[in-house]
């Protein structure tokens, strides 16, 4: 057997890395088949010796996220063990140094959570139009969210626009109860999920009152130039090809554009091509535009969403084989 000492500065620090009842530190043992003790200020690992290895690597990642004051979870502890797995541990310093979004109205800060999001994050400081695709779960349209409120906080711009097409996933619009609006605001319902958490429902109201905030259906883009603002559009892969580029070409001066969707849930009528998959195929060598592509490992939410996806594929691989 053979083991290593590991050296933590502070009692806060172990506590935050063996969580409730040592339940994240069972996580490891189990993962790495070693044995962490602790005595004082020293963590001992003790197992074989390429399996302490990896054990030691994965405990420094949580310990530098524990650092930035990021909480340990069930989500970041599998993230931290796939990188160690793949030898790619060396990112995990560049992850822990991620810089905060912004502060939700709950006093939480937005950081990216994943080495994929924050390639998403640089590419919306970088470019004036960014495409964000990859599986539910991935925080595609919340740090979009979370980009926009910061930008709009800062005076970068001067509004938000919030848009996405009003396409059913197996429902009709047409049965709900209400006027336009109450019909469509369903549709529109994660993208105020995002303000709210953000910004409150208070300042939410009061800036929608006054015009700086603006969530509606895609359809209103039309005939429009949108001039210093943050626009994001999401669901993106239920647009139509005409869609997409009406939308696009909505873009004015001093303003940014994200776009996000899953091409893997498209809701659109059969023989209808999605304007997503074909805006990137036109687009991709374009400067000033960046097309990032999360996968299952960028998932933020429940673990069994990663299994579920990846089910999901290995499933629509077998079909097309």
């Amino acid at each position: 057997m053979f083991e290593q000492i590991i050296n933590v500065d502070r009692m806060e620090q172990t506590v935050g890395l063996f969580g409730n009842f040592d339940e994240n530190i069972r996580v490891l043992e189990n993962e790495f088949s070693v044995t962490v003790i602790n005595r004082g200020t020293d963590l001992k690992v003790t197992g074989e010796p390429e399996n302490v290895g990896k054990a030691v690597r994965a405990i420094g990642g949580l310990l530098a996220l524990i650092n930035k004051g990021e909480p340990i979870n069930d989500q970041n502890i599998h993230y931290i063990i796939s990188l160690v797995n793949e030898g790619s541990d060396d990112k995990i310093t560049a992850l822990a140094g991620s810089d905060c979004i912004c502060i939700t109205s709950k006093g939480k800060p937005v950081r990216p959570k994943t080495l994929g999001q924050k390639k998403y994050v640089e590419a919306i400081k970088n470019n004036t139009v960014v495409f964000g695709i990859g599986p539910a779960g991935t925080g595609k349209t919340y740090l979009a969210v979370a980009m926009a409120v910061n930008a709009f906080r800062s005076r970068d711009v001067s509004r938000i626009i919030l848009t996405r097409p009003a396409v059913e996933a197996g429902e009709k619009l047409g049965f709900l109860p209400g006027d336009l609006q109450s019909k469509v605001d369903p549709y529109l319902r994660p993208l105020y999920d995002g303000l709210f958490d953000m910004l409150g429902s208070e300042s939410y109201h009061k800036f929608v009152e006054r015009g700086s905030i603006e969530v509606a259906p895609l359809a209103y883009m039309r005939g429009r130039t949108l001039d210093d603002s943050f626009i994001i559009l999401d669901e993106a892969q239920n647009t139509t090809p005409e869609q997409m580029k009406m939308f696009l070409t909505r873009l004015g001066f001093n303003s940014k554009i994200v776009v996000t969707g899953d091409i893997t849930q498209i809701d659109l009528p059969d023989g209808k091509r999605s304007g997503l998959i074909e805006a990137t195929k036109i687009l991709k060598n374009i400067d000033d535009i960046s097309i990032c592509t999360f996968n299952e490992k960028d998932v933020v939410r429940h673990r069994l969403v990663q299994a579920i996806i990846k089910a999901y594929e290995k499933h629509e691989e077998g079909r097309r084989r």
